[in-house]
């Protein structure tokens, strides 16, 4: 999927982000209770990389679903319907086979956390996900993260050539 975040989209998505990050604000901020919307936000993140598979399918569903649910909710709310798309950028297709380890082990790392999150936090992370994902879909966050791809791809590397070098395997 390729479409682009609306404006009402976008709307919707700010509402989930405030709704994760004004109880930490007013409350002591302590970083553990970012932790569960943070898994799910960087797992949608490292998902809007992802060329197709499981990840990248869910990060090109974000958008179209919030877009549709905020079309709704706005419109109920306002009586005036908003479908205006914002401008479209993307982190899709960047990761090189290391790269994508990376992002798996990650992916593997969040389902094993979800597994044993309480139903409070799989509300977060799933928030967290569904955020990352469709903020990434926006020229302005994908433009400001496309260090990203190259991180990981390097990380994945790294981790490669160190296995290689070593003996290890």
């Amino acid at each position: 999927m390729n479409a682009p975040l609306t404006l009402a989209g976008l709307a919707l998505t700010l509402v989930i982000l405030w709704a994760n990050l004004r109880p930490w604000w007013t409350g002591n901020r302590d970083p553990k209770m970012l932790a569960a919307f943070g898994k799910g936000a960087a797992l949608g993140v490292l998902g809007a990389m992802c060329a197709g598979g499981l990840l990248g399918w869910l990060a090109g569903c974000a958008p179209v679903a919030g877009s549709t649910a905020g079309s709704k909710a706005v419109g109920a709310v306002t009586g005036t319907h908003s479908g205006t798309p914002l401008a479209r950028g993307s982190l899709s297709g960047s990761l090189t086979e290391e790269g994508a380890v990376v992002v798996f082990c990650v992916a593997v790392g969040v389902v094993f956390a979800w597994r044993k999150a309480a139903k409070d936090d799989k509300k977060r992370m799933a928030g967290g996900l569904y955020c990352g994902a469709s903020l990434c879909a926006t020229a302005g966050v994908a433009g400001a993260l496309s260090f990203l791809p190259g991180l990981v791809n390097g990380t994945g590397a790294q981790i490669r050539a160190a296995i290689d070098s070593a003996g290890v395997l």
